[in-house]
């Protein structure tokens, strides 16, 4: 005997279904959320935050991409399992909201629009530092021309955002692939000006863990950023057509992006040219075809860099929007962040989310050789807690699915609960790993703040809710 899978929590809002997705169109074909999902795969973690991160940890730090990558995987396929069982655009939200409460699903739908904000702000943080490579711009004028053309963007229509993404994705993906392919024709034919590239650079200066594991393991809050968007493929769902067959494939397709996008390159990189000469604030891809000799690669890659970057702080308007309309809609924030345009765009919840990331070009003016680090470690922290999320609601998903209280989903996490259960203690690593370095300090402080905010704010919006349903009963 199954229940309704529209059923909620004791005392949660009704829940939104597949075919009542609150009114969006559902624009975003297969081809399109094939690109989405690997662009959210490939960020500016890897581009640009991969150089602080070799210098920390090495060559140690491709084991580091391999055991995250491990673990989202298994977050993944978690939340395919999910969707597949019912599919909404505010997906970790409404799942929390299901199976934990009103409560869990505010905290969840708030905290992943902070991190797409927080994301955003890191992102046009390096677009600044990618035209500093042509231009003598101050970073905050490019951080805030990239947020302006981007939201005007996301305003016109899913469409228009979905074609960006796809090129954007497809420009990243020829990059990497291209680089690969260069990277060994320089390590086998001995192409490029490169003298000492060889695949012994991996262990031949101080070993695989040269700085110690200590090290290695702390740069995990790096690579843990870097993956952030992956998940983005839960929020297309109340978008995308036939979302059953094309989420699953997307999730399908992660082990192969992972194993290419991340562990590939930086065996690579690291092969081409010696883990040391790698260093913070400097993109390893540029400086590897820098080294290499190629006229005009480096600036070449430059560019790709910079739609990388492009690339992530769209997806975070697309999403930012999405999901404070899913929180508009179950009365978890102003009823105004509910409105769609005529071209079905919640542009309500883009311009909301907009305004705040400026804070990032405020940031940027303040401390613009600080800015990313500390960035990147808010969106760390608030990530971690949205995908714990996603793993405590498939735990809770299928234990009803046992008790014959809901379908069972025919897109299985393979070795669940184990598998679910070791993600939930990597994740729980990260945070503690958070306490040994200043900016993951400085996270977990933010984090405390946004705890308490999340928490206050709560008991507020159930006022006004319950203040608004008096007046409509009178």
């Amino acid at each position: 005997m199954t229940t309704d899978r529209t059923s909620a929590a004791p005392g949660a809002p009704p829940l939104a279904t597949a075919s009542d997705e609150e009114g969006y169109k559902r624009g975003l074909n297969p081809r399109t959320i094939q690109m989405i999902a690997i662009g959210g795969a490939i960020g500016t973690g890897l581009f640009y935050g991969a150089g602080g991160a070799i210098e920390q940890a090495g060559p140690a730090l491709i084991l580091c991409y391999l055991a995250a990558g491990l673990a989202i995987f298994v977050i993944m396929r978690a939340l395919g399992e999910l969707l597949t069982y019912r599919p909404v655009s505010g997906s970790f939200a409404e799942y929390a909201n299901e199976f934990l409460g009103r409560f869990a699903g505010f905290v969840t739908g708030w905290t992943y629009w902070a991190v797409w904000v927080a994301t955003c702000m890191a992102e046009i943080t390096v677009a600044g530092k990618y035209v500093k490579y042509w231009f003598a711009i101050p970073e905050w004028v490019t951080a805030l021309v990239v947020l302006g053309v981007l939201f005007a963007a996301n305003l016109i229509s899913v469409k228009l955002f979905g074609e960006g993404e796809f090129w954007f994705s497809a420009i990243k993906v020829t990059a990497i692939v291209g680089m690969i392919l260069i990277g060994i024709g320089v390590l086998v034919f001995g192409f490029g000006h490169t003298d000492h590239s060889t695949v012994t650079n991996l262990w031949s200066a101080g070993g695989v863990f040269p700085n110690g594991v200590d090290q290695a393991m702390l740069a995990l809050q790096i690579v843990v950023f870097a993956y952030v968007g992956v998940e983005l493929v839960g929020v297309t769902a109340g978008e995308a057509a036939d979302p059953r067959r094309t989420l699953r494939k997307a999730i399908n397709t992660l082990p192969l992006r992972i194993g290419l996008f991340y562990v590939g390159a930086l065996i690579i990189i690291m092969s081409v040219v010696s883990w040391t000469e790698f260093h913070s604030g400097r993109s390893p891809f540029v400086e590897v075809f820098a080294q290499i000799g190629i006229p005009g690669a480096a600036g070449l890659i430059n560019f790709v860099l910079l739609t990388a970057a492009l690339s992530s702080c769209n997806s975070g308007i697309y999403s930012t929007g999405r999901m404070l309309r899913s929180l508009s809609l179950r009365e978890e924030a102003p009823t105004a962040l509910s409105g769609l345009s005529r071209r079905q765009v919640p542009y309500a919840g883009i311009v909301v989310s907009a305004a705040m990331m400026v804070i990032g070009v405020v940031v940027n003016v303040i401390s613009p050789d600080k800015a990313f680090n500390y960035i990147t470690s808010v969106s760390t922290m608030g990530i971690i807690f949205v995908w714990g999320m996603i793993l405590v609601c498939h735990l809770l998903y299928r234990a009803k699915v046992r008790r014959g209280e809901l379908p069972a989903s025919d897109y299985r996490l393979p070795g669940a609960p184990v598998t679910s259960v070791l993600a939930m203690a990597f994740l729980g690593l990260v945070v503690v790993l958070l306490f040994f370095t200043d900016s993951g300090r400085t996270a977990l402080v933010v984090g405390l703040v946004w705890a308490v905010l999340v928490c206050a704010g709560y008991p507020l919006v159930n006022r006004l809710v319950r203040r608004r349903e008096t007046v409509a009963s009178a």
